[in-house]
C-alpha cells in the first residue's frame, strides 16, 4: 500500500511538515525510470528518490544520496531553487503534489504501470513530464473527491451480493476501490464472507477507520512479496508506529528492492518445479496412452504370423485376404501388396513388430522415468514452501544448485534431451528428423556447419546428421551406417539398394518460401547403400 491514497494522505503531512520551506538545491537522473531530488533548508538536507518503473513505483526517502561523477543528467531545471510551500494527497488517489511559493508544481503519479512526475513551472505554463511517452499525463488533474466514509446504510445496501457472485465480488461491491487488494484481503481473513449484513458494515466501517488514521505501519511478506501495509497481514517483518509514516516509507522501499531479486528467483523457481511436474505428468499420461494403445491392438507380429500360416492360401497378386485369426477365433482381412511376395511381407511386418516391442519397452521405461520426474517435483515444491524464510538469496541459490534447478544446469540438460531419434555409432552421435517440421529444426536449428548431413536421393524422407567431433573426421563405417538409415527412414526403405545424398551441412540451403523440410543441396557425393536399422539387428 506504499503507492495507496490511504498512505499517501498520512505521508503528504508528514512531508508537509518536514520540507515547509525547504528549496529545491539538485534534480536530476542517474538510472532509468529514477528521479533524485534534493532539498536543504540552508543547514539540513532531504533527498527524494522516486523509482518511476512500471514494475515497482515508489517514492524513497533516502537519508543521504551520494551523486555519481557520470551517467547523471540535470532535468526540470526550472524546479531548482523553488521554496516548498505544501505538499498534498490527490483525493481518492495514487498522485502526490509538491506545491511551490511561486505557483510550481510537481506531481508524482505513482500508477502501477505507468507512474511519471509531471512538472508545471506555472498553473497555465505547459507540463514537462519525466517519461516523455506517457503524453496523456500532461493533461492530468486532480478529481474531485467522494466522501472517504461510505454511509452505513448504503454500505448496507451495497454488501448485500447476489446469490451467485463470489465472495470476492461481494467485497468489492461493499467497500471503495482505492481499498485495493490488502484491506479486502484483511475483511476476507476476518470472516466477511460468511459474516450478516449489518456484520459486513461494521467491519467494513473498521476496516475504514483504522485506514484513515492507522496505529501502525507494517512491513509483511505476503504470497512471497514484500509489502507495505497499514493492516496487521500476513508475516510481519517490521511495524512503526501510525505517527512515523515517513520512517516506514523511508525503511520499506530499500528493504522491498533488496528481496526483489529474492522473491522473484523463488517466484520463477516456483513456477519452474509446477511446469515440470505438469509436463512429466502430461508426458507419463501420454506414453501410457499409446502403451494401452499397442497392448489392445493386433500387432505386427500378430499379422505376420497369420500370413506365414496362410501362405498357401493366398494367390498371386492378391491385394487383401480374410483368414481365421486363430488368437480370437474371428475372421480378419489382411492387406497385402499386388507386387511383393506374401513372405517379404511378411518379414517386413516381423522387422516393425520387433521395433514395437523395443517401443513398448521404452514406453515403459519412459512412463516410469516420467512419474518419477513429476513426483520429485512435486517433493521439490512442498519443500520450497517450507524452507525457513528464504531469507538470503545466496540460501536460494544454494538450495536450487544442490537439486539441479541451476537455470544453466537445466537449460543444458533440456538441450541434451534431443527431439530427434538419436544413435551412437564408434562415439559419433547420429541424429534423425521424425517428420517434415522436425526435418526444419534438424538442419536449420541443430546442425552445426560442419555436421555431415545425409538424406535419400530424389524421394522424401528423413534428414540425418552425424555430429561432428573436434579434429576427427567421421569413419566410413559411420557414414554407411548413417546412410543405412536415410533409406530405411525415406520412400526407398523397400529397394534392393538406395542412393543417399552425403555432404557437410554447410552447404544445405533451405530457399526462401519452401515448404517444411524441403532444401537445396549445393555440393553432394552419393553413396549407395541397403536401406536399413543396423543398430537394431541381433
Amino acid at each position: 500500500m506504499h503507492t495507496n491514497y490511504y498512505f499517501l494522505r498520512q505521508l503528504a503531512p508528514a512531508l508537509n511538515e518536514q520540507l515547509r520551506g525547504y528549496r529545491v538545491a539538485v534534480c536530476f537522473t542517474q538510472e532509468k525510470d529514477e528521479l533524485v531530488i534534493g532539498l536543504t533548508n540552508g543547514t539540513k538536507e532531504f533527498w527524494l528518490k522516486a523509482q518511476l518503473g512500471a514494475t515497482f513505483p515508489a517514492l524513497a526517502l533516502p537519508e543521504t544520496f551520494q551523486r555519481a561523477r557520470a551517467n547523471s543528467v540535470d532535468l526540470f531545471p526550472d524546479l531548482l531553487g523553488q521554496q516548498v510551500e505544501s505538499i498534498v494527497a490527490w483525493p481518492q488517489d495514487r498522485v502526490l503534489q509538491v506545491n511551490f511559493h511561486s505557483g510550481a508544481r510537481l506531481v508524482f503519479k505513482l500508477y502501477g504501470p505507468r507512474p511519471n512526475a509531471i512538472f508545471r513551472r506555472a498553473p497555465d505554463a505547459p507540463a514537462q513530464l519525466f517519461q516523455q511517452k506517457l503524453l496523456a499525463d500532461a493533461d492530468l488533474r486532480p478529481q474531485s473527491a467522494p466522501s472517504a466514509q461510505p454511509a452505513p446504510a448504503a454500505l448496507e445496501a451495497e454488501s448485500k451480493p447476489p446469490e451467485s457472485a463470489e465472495s470476492v465480488k461481494s467485497v468489492k461491491s461493499a467497500v471503495p476501490p482505492p481499498l485495493a487488494d490488502l484491506p479486502l484481503r484483511y475483511l476476507r481473513a476476518h470472516g466477511y464472507d460468511t459474516a450478516q449484513s449489518e456484520s459486513k458494515t461494521r467491519q467494513v466501517n473498521q476496516v475504514l477507520a483504522q485506514l484513515e488514521k492507522p496505529a501502525h505501519y507494517y512491513i509483511i511478506q505476503l504470497d512471497g512479496r514484500t509489502r507495505l501495509s497499514l493492516l496487521p497481514l500476513g508475516d510481519i517483518l517490521e511495524t512503526f508506529p501510525g505517527d512515523a509514516p515517513i520512517a516506514a516509507l523511508r525503511r520499506f522501499v530499500p528493504m522491498a528492492l533488496g528481496r526483489r531479486a529474492l522473491e522473484m528467483e523463488t517466484k520463477q523457481l516456483r513456477q519452474l518445479l509446477e511446469r515440470r511436474a505438469d509436463e512429466a505428468s502430461t508426458a507419463a499420461a501420454h506414453a501410457r496412452q499409446r502403451l494401452h494403445a499397442l497392448a489392445h491392438e493386433a500387432g505386427y507380429r500378430h499379422t505376420a504370423d497369420l500370413i506365414m500360416a496362410h501362405l498357401h492360401e493366398i494367390p498371386a497378386g492378391a491385394t487383401e485376404i480374410e483368414v481365421l485369426d486363430f488368437y480370437t477365433n474371428q475372421p480378419k482381412l489382411i492387406k497385402l501388396k499386388r507386387t511383393e511376395k506374401p513372405q517379404l511381407t511378411a518379414e517386413n511386418l516381423y522387422r516393425k513388430g520387433k521395433n514395437q516391442q523395443i517401443e513398448e519397452r521404452q514406453l515403459s521405461e519412459r512412463i516410469a522415468r516420467r512419474e518419477a520426474e513429476a513426483l520429485t517435483a512435486l517433493e521439490r515444491l512442498e519443500e520450497l514452501d517450507t524452507l525457513p524464510a528464504l531469507a538470503e538469496l545466496r540460501s536460494l541459490r544454494t538450495w536450487r544448485k544442490q537439486h539441479d534447478l541451476d537455470p544453466v544446469a537445466t537449460a543444458a540438460k533440456a538441450a541434451t534431451e534431443l527431439p530427434f531419434k538419436v544413435f551412437e555409432d564408434r562415439g559419433f552421435t547420429i541424429l534423425v528428423g521424425r517428420n517434415a517440421a522436425n526435418n526444419d529444426l534438424l538442419t536449420q536449428k541443430y546442425a552445426h556447419k560442419d555436421d555431415l548431413w545425409l538424406h535419400a536421393k530424389d524421394v522424401t524422407g528423413s534428414h540425418v546428421v552425424i555430429r561432428q567431433r573436434a579434429g576427427q573426421p567421421v569413419p566410413e563405417p559411420v557414414i554407411e551406417h548413417a546412410a543405412q538409415l536415410a533409406g530405411w527412414y525415406s520412400r526407398r526403405q523397400h529397394d534392393t539398394l538406395c542412393p543417399v545424398t552425403v555432404t557437410p551441412k554447410k552447404y544445405v540451403r533451405k530457399p526462401k518460401g519452401a515448404l517444411p523440410g524441403q532444401v537445396v543441396v549445393e555440393r553432394e557425393r552419393v553413396v549407395l547403400v541397403q536401406p536399413g536399422n543396423p543398430f537394431e539387428r541381433e
